[in-house]
């Protein structure tokens, strides 16, 4: 009998599959979790997810790679100054969130996640030199003009969506050209932030607006949480990266700015003006026309290779 060569790569999908909808699935469902903690100041937020998330990271490295990992961590200097950089726009870009959360802009967080594809094709123009195709140029020009009607309606920059979009975008951009591994790079961000973190956290203790150990145990616990809400997405999106295409994680990443979507509308009852419909509508149609595009490509790429491989 013939052994099935195919299972174990169904298997492995499967798998990345599985992952995917975790990662981006908990990443979606994140504001839920925030607004548990609405009496706690966001920087503290951030300085516990900061400090929670060194232990895990660091176990997570031990238990997959052993000490082998202690190696992984020596890096030159300047990638290590480079790291703090970045480490600090991540942090930032997780400050924006959490505010907009705790201030009734959850909507204004998925905008911003809906854009940050297309903000990353304009970024990797700009400073990697990559070419835009003609669907990809039109479709940032589409997303540029619906975010700037909902500006134009609003009477106001929508600054919330916009600094997630590029924040994020930015460090995507510096860990891209920077060769480090996620895990890594994400251990040294957060060992570098720790210490400005704890004594925040220490500060705060003195001038007594500190909410951890102050506001009950269910505060504590929560807080303790904000490491694992961090890490576990970041594990199972580097398990779905090494079992899926890229292009396949292409589609997953928008389930995340959908759940938050769905949150803000249905959940918690923020307000969906017209403005908001035109702005979805823009970015909505150039991430179809994108994906439909990279699809195509795709399956072009395949079946030329696949053609070579027979005539080889």
């Amino acid at each position: 009998m013939k052994p099935n060569s195919d299972k174990p790569q169904h298997s492995a999908e499967t798998i990345g599959i599985a992952a995917a909808l975790a990662a981006y699935g908990l990443w979606g469902l994140a504001p839920i979790y925030f607004k548990q903690i609405l009496s706690v100041a966001p920087l503290e937020v951030i300085a516990h997810r900061i400090v929670w998330s060194v232990p895990l990271l660091a176990g997570f490295l031990w238990w997959r790679r052993g000490s082998a990992f202690l190696d992984a961590m020596r890096l030159p200097r300047r990638t290590v100054l480079v790291l703090l950089g970045s480490g600090t726009l991540v942090a930032a870009n997780w400050l924006i969130f959490v505010w907009a959360v705790m201030n009734n802009q959850v909507l204004a967080t998925s905008l911003g996640y809906f854009t940050g594809p297309l903000v990353n094709f304009m970024l990797g123009f700009l400073f990697l030199k990559e070419r835009l195709t003609t669907v990809q140029t039109t479709g940032v020009i589409i997303a540029a003009a619906g975010t700037v009607y909902l500006g134009w309606f609003l009477g106001a920059t929508p600054w919330i969506s916009l600094s997630l979009a590029f924040s994020f975008g930015a460090y995507g951009l510096i860990r891209k050209m920077l060769g480090v591994t996620p895990m890594v790079g994400l251990l040294w961000e957060t060992l570098l932030l720790a210490l400005p973190a704890l004594l925040y956290i220490a500060w705060s203790g003195h001038n007594g607006t500190l909410a951890f150990a102050n506001e009950g145990l269910k505060i504590d616990l929560l807080l303790m949480l904000a490491g694992p809400v961090t890490v576990l997405p970041l594990v199972w999106f580097n398990v779905a990266c090494r079992a899926l295409r890229l292009s396949t994680m292409g589609f997953f990443q928008y389930i995340a700015p959908s759940l938050t979507f769905l949150l803000s509308v249905f959940v918690y009852g923020e307000t969906f003006t017209r403005g908001h419909a035109v702005a979805f509508s823009c970015i909505w149609f150039a991430l179809f026309m994108v994906s439909v595009e990279t699809v195509i490509r795709s399956r072009r790429i395949r079946s030329l290779r696949g053609r070579e491989g027979i005539a080889g």
